[in-house]
């Protein structure tokens, strides 16, 4: 079992899910952390934030000295992803080749536990490069010989969200209009960060070997009635305009050829519209944690003045 003062070593550190993890795990004591990352930008935002935090820059799917890292290190938070882009070979890299290596430098340097992030749409209907990679990358960790969980959280929203609802809170506060494909009744389970990071934390105080626990939101709320949501507690006097799917998944694909990184694909909205409807554990019995209320949750996330200013690049 890890303690506070034990090394903790997070990969994809200045990610979404990172930067508030660290946030939580200093909150509950832990002293000796570790932040790998390749993202320059977002390295050096989560560097300022807390400078007594240890940042190696380095890119997991090439050979380096960050190996050195994981000497000493009781727990691995596998974070790294990648969640958007135009070619499989993206998926390939930052998916598959880094865990590669990430597993190779926790067997070398006998790492004792894993928390491995893997994501609901293992279990989703839609077929895309970041679903089809993530199965995989959740296989290597299994096949590995590291003891291990995995988790998989559903959409997630939160402090710095450069993606997902963060964009689209940013876009709605800077545009007199707001698309939304269809009549928008696509029912999503969109899971505060926050309280992921503290199911995480248990993670890594308890090492629950071989467990897989599917984390969804707690709330079932509708595409159309988060952007009403988000539009309430900012408040916005954005008008809500509904546009034909197709018509709208065309405009996507046009924003696409002009964008090497679009916040909002049509692969996703494919995924948006496929009818998942995921089934998790109940975080409060396994973790303690009893999910914040969906309102007060945006709320926090794109009207807290701590953080919901910062904004990381994708």
């Amino acid at each position: 079992m890890a303690n506070k003062s034990d090394k903790i070593v997070l990969t994809g550190a200045a990610g979404l899910v990172g930067q508030n993890l660290i946030v939580e795990l200093k909150q509950q004591g832990y002293s000796q952390l570790v932040a790998i990352d390749k993202h320059e930008h977002n390295l050096a935002i989560l560097r300022r934030l807390h400078p007594d935090v240890e940042t190696i820059l380095a890119d997991l799917a090439e050979p380096g000295e960050w190996t050195a890292a994981f000497v000493g290190a009781r727990v691995v938070v596998q974070l790294h992803a990648q969640i958007t882009g135009k070619f499989r070979a993206l998926f390939d890299r930052n998916n598959l080749q880094a865990t590669e290596r990430v597993l190779a430098a926790c067997a070398q340097h006998q790492v004792p536990f894993m928390v491995h992030i893997s994501s609901s749409v293992v279990n989703s209907v839609a077929t895309d490069d970041y679903t089809e990679t993530k199965k995989l990358q959740e296989a290597q960790v299994r096949a590995s010989s590291i003891a291990h969980c995995v988790l998989r959280p559903t959409l997630m929203f939160g402090w710095f969200d450069p993606k997902h609802l963060g964009w689209l809170s940013r876009f709605m506060a800077r545009t007199p209009v707001f698309p939304i494909p269809g009549d928008g009744r696509f029912m999503r389970q969109p899971l505060y960060e926050r309280d992921f990071c503290r199911c995480i934390a248990q993670c890594i105080a308890r090492e629950p070997s071989g467990e897989t626990y599917d984390i969804v939101g707690a709330t079932r709320v509708d595409y159309v009635d988060i952007i009403r949501t988000i539009k309430k507690v900012k408040n916005l006097r954005t008008l809500i305009v509904h546009i034909p799917i197709g018509f709208f998944a065309l405009l996507l694909r046009v924003y696409s050829v002009f964008s090497s990184k679009p916040p909002f694909t049509a692969d996703q909205l494919k995924a948006l519209s496929a009818g998942d409807d995921f089934k998790g554990v109940d975080t409060e019995a396994i973790f303690g944690v009893a999910q914040t209320p969906f309102e007060e949750a945006i709320r926090e996330s794109y009207c807290d003045p701590r953080y919901s200013a910062i904004v990381l690049k994708r």
